[in-house]
């Protein structure tokens, strides 16, 4: 089992900028992907960014630019730093781990007011 544990969503304005995180703990393999979805009220959830413990990245073509994902493989944590938001990333965010079985963190709120 992996346990996922978010932090860091909240109010925003159009054009600032957040930094989420994602604590893992449990059962981690020294091969996985980390990553980011989300989910706006009455729409599926979105693919946002990951990232492999090799450091390869991927981005949803939506967030490409603005926002950055990174690791800390020592602490098995994972940041997104969003940057130049809008109100069309208001969402609840979720972490996910990756390999083998995927694992989901509870969600944290993003917020951004126009």
């Amino acid at each position: 089992q992996v346990q996922l544990v978010e932090s860091g969503g909240g109010l925003v304005q159009a054009g600032g900028s957040l930094r989420l995180s994602c604590a893992a703990s449990g059962s981690i393999f020294s091969i996985n992907t980390m990553g980011w979805y989300r989910q706006a009220p009455g729409k599926q959830r979105e693919f946002v960014a990951s990232i492999t413990t090799g450091g390869n990245r991927k981005y949803g073509t939506s967030v490409k630019g603005r926002f950055t994902i990174s690791r800390d493989s020592a602490e098995n944590t994972v940041f997104l730093q969003m940057s130049s938001l809008e109100p069309e990333d208001t969402a609840v965010y979720y972490c996910q781990y990756s390999w083998g079985n995927v694992y989901w963190g509870q969600g944290t709120q993003v917020t951004v007011s126009s």
